[in-house]
C-alpha cells in the first residue's frame, strides 16, 4: 500500500525522502548521489530536490528530523513517568525501546541505517548538540545518564561524557544491524523484546563499570 502523504507536504517531497533514506541506507550518506536520489524518486532532474529542501544535506537534515521526532514520541511517555530522579537502568530501558520503535516500518528501519552512519556527531562530548538533537529530549536523556554516571557511578565527569558518546555509538549500531536483518529477510535468533532487555542489561553495566586509572 503506497504511504499516504502527510499533511503540509507534496507527493514529490515524500518520494524524495523516500528515495533519499533508502539510497542513505544503502549506499552510505556520503555515497548516496544527488542524480541518484532524484532519478529512484522519479523526477528527472535535481531541481525538485532543491526546490524542497535546498540542498542534499538539506534534505539529510530532514530525514534526521523526522526520524528523531518519531523517536522522541515514543521517548516522551516514558522521561514523563520516570521523572527526574529516575535510575540509569530505566533511562536506559526508555531509550533503547524508543529507537527500537523504528524498526516497526520502513522507513525507521531505513532511518535507523542512516543515523547509525552518523551516531558519532551528537556533539555530546563538547556540549554543542547536533541539530537534529538540539533542545529534545533525547538530549536530555543524554544529560540524564550523564548525571547518573556521575553521581551514582561515580564516573569522572570526563569520562561519563565519553561513555554517553559509546552508548550512542554502540545503540546505533545495533539497531542498524538489526534493521538490515528485517529488510534482507534474515532470520533473528533473538526475539525483540529479549534482545532490548539484553542490551539495555549490557549497556548498563558497561556504563557503570569502574572508570579506569
Amino acid at each position: 500500500m503506497a504511504e499516504k502523504t502527510r499533511p503540509g507536504t507534496t507527493a514529490t517531497r515524500q518520494r524524495l525522502l523516500r528515495a533519499a533514506e533508502e539510497l542513505f541506507a544503502e549506499r552510505g550518506v556520503a555515497g548516496a548521489l544527488t542524480r541518484q536520489i532524484t532519478e529512484r524518486a522519479g523526477q528527472s532532474n535535481s531541481s525538485a530536490l532543491h526546490y524542497h529542501f535546498g540542498s542534499r544535506e538539506g534534505l539529510l537534515s530532514a530525514i534526521l528530523t523526522e526520524h528523531q521526532q518519531r523517536v522522541e514520541a515514543a521517548l516522551a511517555p516514558a522521561l514523563e513517568e520516570l521523572g527526574h530522579a529516575a535510575p540509569l537502568t530505566a533511562l536506559l530501558r526508555a531509550y533503547v525501546a524508543a529507537e527500537a520503535a523504528e524498526l516497526a516500518h520502513d522507513s525507521g528501519r531505513y532511518c535507523l541505517r542512516i543515523v547509525a552512519q552518523l551516531a558519532h556527531e551528537t556533539g555530546f562530548r563538547d556540549g554543542a548538540p547536533h541539530p537534529a538533537l538540539r533542545d529534545g529530549l533525547t538530549w536530555l536523556l543524554f544529560e540524564r545518564v550523564d548525571a547518573r554516571l556521575v553521581q551514582v557511578a561515580h564516573v569522572p565527569a570526563d569520562l561519563a561524557k565519553e561513555r554517553v558518546e559509546a552508548m550512542v555509538m554502540l545503540v546505533g549500531a545495533a539497531f542498524a544491524d538489526r534493521a538490515r536483518q528485517m529488510q534482507s529477510g534474515q532470520r533473528q535468533a533473538v526475539g525483540g523484546t529479549r534482545y532490548c532487555a539484553d542490551l539495555t542489561t549490557m549497556l548498563t553495566a558497561m556504563l557503570s563499570a569502574p572508570a579506569a586509572d
